[in-house]
């Protein structure tokens, strides 16, 4: 369970796995204060397509091995980023945590409005968050 916590709280583990597998974080992006009101920042460049997609957002609620839930705001402009404009449109994020016999477990909710035709293209992206997570645990259990 600590190092599932640590993936998803601690800003050098995300900047190691937070990003489909196939992309990758942009160094020096990431920072992660898990503390209700503290910031988490990540971005991920998409080469493909000339872009960095960067997310921020602020923690609502941490209660360690049990939850997370945090605003999540998305742009691709830099100085957007860094100005880090709470006021733009944004989802909230829930990440349950569970201590269970095979190990430990996590569920990730995305919560908010968003164009039917981007949903399944969404849920394929964060499964390809969890493929790099997995990949991530497996290296530092070895």
């Amino acid at each position: 369970m600590d190092r599932l916590w640590d993936a998803w709280v601690d800003a050098d583990a995300l900047e190691d796995w937070y990003h489909p597998t196939a992309l990758d974080v942009v160094p020096g992006s990431v920072t992660s204060d898990p503390s209700v009101n503290g910031w988490w920042t990540v971005a991920v460049a998409v080469p493909e397509y000339g872009f960095n997609a960067y997310f921020f957002g602020r923690y609502s609620a941490v209660e360690m091995h049990r939850q997370l839930i945090h605003t999540l705001h998305y742009t691709q402009d830099a100085g957007d980023f860094a100005a880090r404009d709470e006021t733009t449109p944004h989802h909230l994020i829930q990440i349950d945590f569970e201590k269970r016999e095979s190990g430990a477990w996590v569920r990730f909710t995305q919560f908010g409005d968003m164009p039917e035709e981007q949903i399944p293209q969404t849920k394929a992206g964060m499964e390809s968050y969890f493929d790099s997570l997995d990949e991530y645990l497996s290296r530092i259990a070895s």
